[in-house]
């Protein structure tokens, strides 16, 4: 009878420590649910959410491409970075309570959360603050009311932080132009430092018309307007012009740029882009940036940097469409 008592006391002893054992053994120092920020699909995310307030932004996976929730289509490097950052992101430290108070809470943090689907399936759902106490530009948790992190990519010692935004201008393409020769009705090219190099070119029944300011150009290589007209096929910039505000952004558009090219495109839309000179360097004096034009499409309103390298097809003088 004893023996038997013994047999069943080790008995719940053994249940006891197998129950501890399945329990705690996926648990992380902090618990699970407080530390698992990585969203892992069985096949693929589809869908993005992040939303600010009343704010909110949609990426969407569309067949092979993404999209914007009006149906923009979305950056491709941009989309591959993100979902890059969701599978890999991994806790670099705990935030101690004080900080979160004095950095997040005491500095009026609002958080963006994060929601990431897989097809209708919610996978991962997590908050970011961002804040510039750290290098990564960024503290989560993956609930309100769950332990704060400095969360980080391996590999990436950026600012994910800035990853995790609303501004639709950041998802969509940095592109200028992407029209095919066919799409084109006119080009109309402004050296306006140089006024004797700008030309238009007007296009009808797939015949060309080469003028300048005052008279029909005649002599031009056909074959030279038509290469001239494929580089339109695809125009990027580098990046928006974040770095300057909104004084230094008015100064520079009420400035006469270097040059204006506006395309009239035959579904009826109008692009104008307009050029400014780039200056680098500080301390009073700052220096012709020869790798890089300041632009602006006027539909956008927005400033970004160009390359020379990018936009110097389009930059021609007249003499460009004449037999060498």
């Amino acid at each position: 009878m004893k023996n038997n008592r013994y047999i069943t006391l080790l008995g719940g002893v053994v249940i006891l420590v197998l129950l501890l054992f399945l329990l705690f053994r996926n648990k992380s120092p902090f618990g699970k649910n407080n530390t698992s920020f990585a969203s892992l699909p069985k096949k693929e995310i589809t869908k993005i959410q992040f939303l600010h307030g009343k704010e909110k932004l949609t990426l969407e996976k569309k067949g092979n491409n993404w999209a914007l929730s009006d149906g923009t289509e979305a950056r491709k490097s941009a989309v591959l970075f993100i979902l890059r950052m969701l599978k890999e992101i991994k806790i670099k430290s705990p935030v101690s309570q004080e900080l979160f108070e004095s950095e997040i809470i005491a500095k009026n943090v609002d958080p963006v959360k994060v929601l990431v689907y897989e097809n209708r399936k919610l996978i991962k759902s997590f908050y970011v603050y961002k804040t510039g106490s750290n290098l990564y530009g960024n503290v989560m948790k993956t609930s309100v009311g769950s332990k704060p992190f400095i969360v980080y990519m391996p590999g990436f010692e950026g600012d994910i932080g800035s990853g995790f935004t609303l501004n639709e201008l950041f998802w969509q393409p940095y592109t200028v132009f992407n029209l095919l020769p066919s799409e084109i009705l006119s080009v109309d090219f402004e050296n306006l430092s140089d006024s004797v190099n700008s030309f238009t070119i007007k296009i009808s029944n797939k015949n060309y018309t080469l003028t300048d300011r005052n008279n029909v150009i005649t002599r031009w290589d056909t074959a030279l307007v038509t290469r001239y007209l494929s580089y339109f096929t695809r125009i990027p910039f580098e990046s928006w012009l974040t770095d300057f505000n909104e004084e230094e952004k008015s100064k520079i558009k009420s400035e006469q740029p270097l040059y204006r090219i506006t395309v009239n495109a035959i579904s009826g839309s109008t692009i104008v882009l307009s050029l400014w000179e780039k200056t680098v360097g500080e301390n009073g004096s700052p220096q012709k940036d020869s790798d890089r034009l300041i632009g602006m499409i006027d539909s956008r309103d927005d400033l970004f940097i160009i390359r020379y390298f990018d936009i110097d097809p389009l930059l021609k003088k007249k003499s460009y469409f004449f037999p060498r």
